[in-house]
């Protein structure tokens, strides 16, 4: 029979504490919003139709671009003039992609005008008008910059790797030297804020609680396990990372520390395009090719990437010790990996008419990953004495995920009014099959896991710009999660062939359901102010059911509701300086893998069990911002304060455990066990400063640092772990030399500090990476170099437990230096007029805390 420890009692807590902290911070906000707007605040009517305008049912629409960055230029102003007339008779302003519509026109011969403080006024005349031809797309209209912005023209340059935006920090990803050939983690280490692990976990200002999404919607294959997926996706893919802090109330209430979007290269121009991308590697190998189509109301995209490891070998050793039982275990060993991974997509596109749009998209993912190893183990207790024995381990994990998108939008006469429909499912498989083989201590053990995830998103969203000053934002969402999870156990008899073991396997089924709505009003004051307020409303509702009755498991059940404020005042100081205050309410839902109760005994001396007690964490981040640009240099810098309720945390302890031996023989040993508790609150205060500048025209230099103190508040019955005040930080500086109008090179450096758990650290984290990027065949091709960590074949990463008379320490040394070459080129036809295709809206998961094996395989891995 299995002893299974029992966890401390970590039931879900009253609400009512996290209830009243939430109400005094949102009414300070509250009240600080009602004396601004009190003071800058003057009613502002909707204008009536310009005088002299003639309706008609005519459009007028185009692109404005930038003659010399050949990108689209927003909020520019567009005037219609009646041929012949001084006045203006029509007008818009260009949207984020520097489209614009002019409606209602009746038929005749007009002049446009599109002007933007400091830039040249352009005229275009002899519009013509026509019952026949009531429409008229003007295509791309180019503006130049005016004397005054020539001569600063290099802001916009040196502006384009990083980018901070009003509610985001936007980190170009294609025009960074050092990212071809590598993936996904190698470009998120160097974006501000955010930093990876050597296993590829990433963190957000030092919280790994950060929702991932890929082109603003999550991705079954993120969920299974981000961290390899990450590796698996090639650089050479990706346009930008976006990372947002303090979401609003219109995203999904999950990932406490904040957002991580990552931008594909999906060309949005007219005509036929594509890029071919390969790089080789001593570390990795990558190839990927995009062909876009895009005319008239039809839209085709179309991608496919292949991915693949060299072989690589790591070391580990462990050692672990109570002192209060008088036992100790030790572990030498080392392991040989490799993985491949596939991924594509298909996106189709068809404007019905400017009003109603439809979007369809398949993106597929698939791969392997295989690890064989061998360590010397020795085990001493007071009970055995020493014993000694060797492990042979051999491990197979594969994926495959898709995720099918359709969203239709409509849009409504007024400007801005829309509404959005959207629907995703994700469907997941993973395959898990394991030898291990001992010389003594314990018996053989083979096992399988197998597991489904299918998750089903509905979503509505409507947008309606009540007037210049307010606009109005509401929407629904639902989000249904059926994951299943097969763990079968086999272990010899007495011939030695492997026979089913009905009292270590599980099956194991997980329903997760989230029912939300929103609303969001935006605010546009006078003297450069902007107000965003809004709520969120979630209900989540939890059921889990283990096949296995034989060790005690029954099934669970949770339902919780959370209100979700979001506050957010922004002050235009001067035309290039801006102050943001800013109030997030996130919270941080357990899923399977800290859920499942069943008991994972695949390792002997280290065990994990997943708590069905937990409680979400609730996390509240107030924060103000400054940013500005002076010249060719930029300045972001924030303070912020951040309070968790209920953070969850893993918990080691030591438990007696009874087991088969290798002769047949039961056997109670003491254990390492890892549970998931609630393990108290945490109180942090950090500092944020990002800054860019150029020297000498030729060499730019980027800088980042993120510093914030960690100070848990342990629960009473968990007095074991520490409660000191700790600082922690992540930073990286970069520096760019333009060697010539074709040839750069780049640099940079990032160290990362140790993690800190209640009960121990994780390990720190260096890298140094070098790169060269040589254009070639007039900027259609490009041809790389990178230089991983040249000076050091493998890295070294500690990690440690001291939490009373239980002290653990871990070591792994991880093959990094690497070297590669790359290859990129553009081919097609394109253009960047008005066939571009629109913006769309489509399902936003924000959810799950990162780390999770949505797919079903709970904590058997």
């Amino acid at each position: 029979m299995l002893l299974c420890s029992k966890a401390p009692d970590m039931k879900p807590k009253n609400y009512k504490s996290n209830f009243k902290s939430t109400t005094v911070i949102w009414s300070l906000l509250l009240m600080a919003f009602l004396l601004t707007a009190s003071g800058v605040v003057e009613a502002q009517q909707p204008a009536g139709p310009p005088s002299g305008m003639v309706q008609g049912n005519g459009l007028i629409s185009g692109t404005v671009i930038d003659s010399l960055t050949k990108k689209p230029l927003d909020y520019s102003t567009v005037s219609l003039f009646k041929a012949g007339v001084a006045a203006p008779i029509n007008g818009n302003l260009t949207d984020a992609k520097g489209n614009f519509k002019i409606t209602g026109i009746a038929p005749g011969t007009y002049r446009l005008q599109i002007a933007f403080i400091g830039y040249t006024t352009k005229n275009i005349e002899g519009v013509v008008v026509t019952p026949g031809k009531p429409d008229r797309n003007l295509g791309q209209l180019i503006v130049s910059p005016g004397a005054k912005m020539l001569a600063d023209v290099q802001v916009t340059g040196q502006r384009a790797l990083i980018e901070n935006k009003i509610d985001k920090v936007v980190f170009n990803a294609e025009k960074d030297v050092t990212s071809a050939g590598g993936n996904a983690s190698d470009i998120l280490r160097k974006v501000p804020m955010v930093s990876v692990d050597m296993d590829g976990n990433v963190s957000l200002r030092g919280n790994q609680n950060v929702r991932i999404l890929i082109n603003g919607k999550p991705s079954g294959a993120l969920v299974t396990n981000a961290a390899d997926v990450l590796k698996s996706m090639p650089s050479d893919q990706i346009k930008n990372i976006e990372v947002i802090t303090a979401p609003s109330a219109k995203y999904d209430a999950e990932g406490s520390a904040g957002i991580i979007n990552i931008i594909t290269k999906k060309k949005e121009v007219a005509g036929v395009s594509g890029s071919i991308n390969a790089g080789v590697g001593t570390r990795q190998n990558n190839e990927s090719g995009n062909i876009n189509f895009n005319k008239n109301k039809l839209s085709v995209t179309a991608n496919l990437g292949y991915n693949v490891g060299w072989p690589q070998t790591t070391y580990q050793s462990f050692s672990s010790q109570n002192t209060e039982l008088g036992t100790s275990s030790s572990s030498n060993g080392q392991s040989t990996s490799n993985r491949h991974f596939t991924n594509g997509s298909a996106s189709v596109g068809y404007d019905f008419d400017d009003q109603n749009t439809f979007n369809s998209t398949f993106s597929l993912r698939g791969g392997a990953f295989k690890n064989n190893g061998s360590s010397v183990n020795s085990n001493n207790s007071a009970s055995e004495g020493n014993i000694d024995y060797t492990a042979l381990t051999s491990n197979e994990f594969k994926v495959s995920n898709f995720d099918w998108n359709n969203d239709f939008t409509h849009k409504f006469k007024k400007e801005g009014e829309e509404l959005s429909f959207a629907f995703q499912w994700t469907h997941g498989t993973s395959d898990v099959n394991y030898l291990s083989e001992y010389s003594a201590f314990t018996q053989n053990q083979r096992a399988v896991n197998n597991g489904t995830n299918n998750e089903y998103t509905y979503q509505l969203d409507y947008v309606l710009p009540i007037s210049k000053v307010f606009k109005l934002e509401t929407g629904a969402k639902s989000i249904l999660r059926r994951i299943s999870s097969e763990y079968d156990f086999f272990n010899p008899d007495a011939s030695g062939a492997y026979v089913f073991n009905a009292a270590t396997s599980n099956t194991y089924s997980y329903d997760q359901d989230v029912y939300s709505g929103y609303g969001l009003l935006t605010v546009n004051l006078k003297n450069g102010f902007t107000v965003q307020g809004g709520a969120r409303l979630e209900n989540t509702k939890i059921d889990g059911n283990s096949g296995n009755t034989s060790v005690g498991l029954s099934p669970f059940h949770n339902s919780y509701t959370n209100f979700i404020p979001s506050f957010v005042i922004s002050k235009a100081l001067t035309p290039t300086q801006t102050l943001k205050l800013s109030y997030s309410k996130r919270i941080q839902r357990p899923s399977l893998q800290y859920l499942n109760p069943f008991l994972n005994t695949s390792n002997p001396l280290n065990q994990s069990q997943g708590n069905p007690e937990l409680s979400p964490e609730i996390t509240q981040t107030v924060e103000m911002t400054y940013s500005t640009f002076i010249k060719s240099s930029v300045i972001n810098a924030s303070v912020y304060y951040r309070k968790t309720d209920d953070i969850i945390e893993s918990y080691v302890s030591t438990v007696p455990y009874t087991t088969i031996d290798n002769n047949g023989n039961p056997v109670t040993r003491d254990v390492s066990l890892t549970n998931y508790l609630n393990v108290g609150n945490n109180n942090s205060v950090g500092v944020t400063f990002f800054g860019s500048t150029e020297l000498f025209r030729i060499l730019t230099i980027r800088g980042n640092v993120n510093a914030f103190t960690y100070k848990p508040q342990v629960i009473s019955s968990l007095q074991q772990g520490s409660q000191s005040t700790y600082v922690q930080y992540n930073a990286f500086i970069s520096g760019t030399v333009k060697l010539n109008k074709t040839l750069s090179a780049e640099t940079f450096l990032i160290q990362n500090s140790a993690r800190r758990t209640f009960q121990g650290t994780n390990p720190s984290f260096n890298l140094w990476v070098v790169g060269l990027k040589q254009d070639v065949w007039k900027k259609r091709g490009t041809i790389g170099l990178n230089i991983t960590q040249p000076f050091n074949d493998y890295k070294n990463f500690t990690s440690n437990i001291n939490s009373g008379p239980l002290t653990q320490t871990s070591r792994f040394s991880v093959p990094f230096r690497s070297f590669g070459v790359s290859f990129a080129y553009n081919f097609g036809k394109m253009s960047f007029g008005p066939q571009m295709p629109k913006k769309r809206r489509g399902v936003n998961n924000d959810d799950l805390k990162q780390g999770d094996s949505g797919n079903g395989q709970g904590t058997q891995n």
